[in-house]
């Protein structure tokens, strides 16, 4: 057994012990940091594959951000926990009726799953071998597929403006800025010149 082969084997049993102890932790925050851990160690296997780059961006901006993120909202909030369970407990049948429909779908699918000759080769990026992953990536988004990169911002630009436009909540006797009338003011009516004696207040 080579070093990656330990590596691949101990990355994915601490994976999926990881992510099962997500599911069952009992606190929430130990739950986030077994979610944090599961991202590690899907990092360290993405690594072993080679696509270090989709490491590199599953650390940062999931570990980094949103488990840090869930981590934050979770620990602030005086949430009780004891009674979220107690409310859980009642839907508890209905939830295992479902699991068990999605494990046999599952057991289905993999029972009839076949494999194509060309798969393999089908999988294989149209990239050059000489070059990086990170460099082979780039020039494959930004160079083949620019227009679909590019509309993919936009469709989550989009998903953002309506977020906002929807959530957003005109509420009367608030004062607002209007950044046109600062713009526009007139500091002859804006300032007043007051003659202060000395020692006197305003």
């Amino acid at each position: 057994m080579t070093v990656a082969d330990f590596a691949f084997y101990v990355f994915a049993i601490v994976l999926v012990a990881a992510g099962l102890f997500t599911v069952i932790a009992r606190n929430p925050v130990h739950a986030v940091l077994w979610l944090i851990l599961t991202f590690l160690t899907a990092a360290g296997l993405f690594v072993l594959l080679g696509a270090e780059f989709v490491a590199m961006i599953l650390v940062i901006v999931y570990v980094g951000a949103v488990a840090v993120l869930f981590l934050f909202v979770v620990m602030m909030l005086d949430v009780d926990f004891a009674e979220l369970r107690a409310e859980m407990a009642k839907y508890m049948p209905l939830a295992l009726l479902i699991g068990v429909v999605i494990l046999m779908q599952f057991a289905l699918a993999f029972g009839a799953w076949t494999s194509a000759e060309q798969a393999a080769g089908l999988r294989v990026a149209p990239i050059d071998p000489n070059i990086q992953n990170t460099a082979a990536l780039g020039q494959l988004i930004y160079d083949d597929y620019i227009l679909i990169f590019q509309l993919a911002g936009l469709v989550l630009l989009v998903a953002m403006i309506g977020a906002i436009v929807l959530t957003l909540r005109h509420r009367q006797n608030i004062k607002r800025q209007n950044v046109l009338a600062q713009m526009w003011r007139d500091p002859a009516e804006a300032l007043e010149m007051k003659d202060v004696k000395p020692g006197q207040g305003l």
